[in-house]
């Protein structure tokens, strides 16, 4: 183990990250204890000094935020070959690991906690910084539930460090946004989109997208609706429906368009709902520990053991095996896209396109998947095929309306 690095004297190690080890660490010059996340610039073998400017970059955007719910940064440097970041050092725990523990939590302290990440995000949002990152683990809860968002500015730091890396994903599969999985721009309604998912398992201990490994996941985020949280758990207030789907949106314009609004919908919501008794147990520890998920995940990789277990109890519908490969998730999404779409998850997945034959070929098998998944869980909100005939209706309606009306004119002109 290191001893120094740059000012600071690293004390132990706290855990392994996706792109380098957390330290406990002293300041001497202000004897205070700090959290030192390092990245290893090695990572990235072409255009090392333009990642390395970028890293500069982020890390002191990010440093510039300062809210109740947002780790503090208080430096940046770098000592060989590796950059790293010092920021607050907190006592509490990964909300992943109480997430684990303690199964379901109370739904007025999930709304509770849940808000507080949101205005972290609506407060970052409003300095054009977009976390791309936000899942359990990213998130510390300490004392009386108080909780505060880690790893600003480095999820896109990964995104950096990945470009050279054949057949790697950004992100953490289960919680990305449909267009993170495309691979288009991300603005802040990804990381709204990602907020819901994590709010969606925080209520029924599932993931909404689930599958046999990371290309099923994909599939299912772009394509697939997940069962109403109150058909899972039904202490789930009838409210939280509409929140989450409004979350979960496929389509960005569809969705929350800031966290703030998200944030003042979930405090709407908790006001009520009785308050449950006792708080949170918070066993102090340290911040940043992600040996467990890791960020980048080849797209053959299975999913670990926290991932089964947590497919093991999903409601919603699985998919074949035939589908599991990563030329099947961008032939069938194809089915359900626009040419668009399937240029952009061609060029992600580094993939040719369907032939027509092969569409053909799949659409039969998907439209026996999606049979078969209407008999299991027929309410399903956020549908696009139940949207798109809800508009040919109303159409219908509008002109069966107009010649009632042209009608009409006829017999009073005449």
């Amino acid at each position: 183990m290191i001893k120094q690095l740059g000012r600071y004297e690293v004390i132990r190690e706290l855990g392994q990250g996706a792109m380098g080890v957390v330290y406990q660490a002293k300041d001497p010059l202000i004897d205070r204890v700090v959290a030192i996340k390092t990245i290893n610039l090695g990572l990235a073998q072409e255009g090392k000094d333009e990642y390395e400017g970028r890293f500069y970059q982020e890390a002191k955007a990010a440093g510039r935020l300062n809210h109740p719910n947002i780790v503090t940064i208080y430096d940046v440097g770098k000592s060989g070959d590796v950059a790293y970041i010092a920021m607050e050092f907190l006592q509490g725990r990964e909300l992943r690991d109480i997430m684990n523990d303690a199964g379901l939590l109370p739904i007025d302290h999930v709304l509770d906690m849940v808000a507080q990440v949101a205005s972290g995000l609506a407060y970052a949002h409003e300095y054009d910084i977009v976390h791309r990152d936000v899942k359990p683990s990213n998130i510390m809860v300490i004392r009386d539930g108080h909780v505060k968002i880690t790893d600003f500015g480095i999820a896109r730091m990964a995104s950096a460090g990945v470009r050279t890396q054949t057949g790697m994903v950004l992100g953490s599969p289960k919680y990305m946004s449909p267009e993170q999985v495309m691979g288009k721009p991300l603005d802040q309604r990804s990381d709204i989109f990602s907020l819901g998912v994590m709010l969606y398992e925080m209520l029924t201990g599932n993931a909404p997208f689930n599958g046999d490994n990371v290309n099923s996941i994909m599939y299912q985020t772009l394509n697939a609706a997940p069962a109403l949280p109150n058909t899972i758990n039904p202490l789930v207030p009838e409210m939280l429906n509409f929140i989450v789907a409004k979350a979960l949106a496929k389509g960005v314009d569809d969705r929350y368009q800031n966290a703030k609004d998200f944030a003042a919908d979930l405090r709407a919501c908790k006001d009520t709902l009785p308050r449950s008794n006792g708080g949170i147990n918070v066993q102090p520890a340290a911040i940043g520990a992600e040996a467990k998920l890791p960020d980048a995940i080849s797209f053959t990789a299975s999913l670990d053991a926290t991932d089964e277990q947590a497919q093991a109890a999903a409601t919603t519908s699985g998919l074949s095996k035939s589908f599991d490969s990563a030329a099947a998730t961008m032939k069938l999404a194809a089915l359900t896209s626009s040419k668009e779409d399937i240029e952009d998850l061609s060029k992600t997945l580094k993939m040719p396109k369907a032939s027509a034959a092969e569409m053909q070929k799949l659409a039969q098998q998907a439209n026996a998947l999606a049979s078969a998944a209407e008999k299991a869980s027929p309410v399903h909100y956020n549908n696009r095929n139940q949207r798109a005939s809800d508009k040919g209706s109303n159409a219908m309606l509008l002109v069966g309306l107009f010649l009632v009306l042209l009608a009409i004119v006829g017999v009073i002109i005449f």
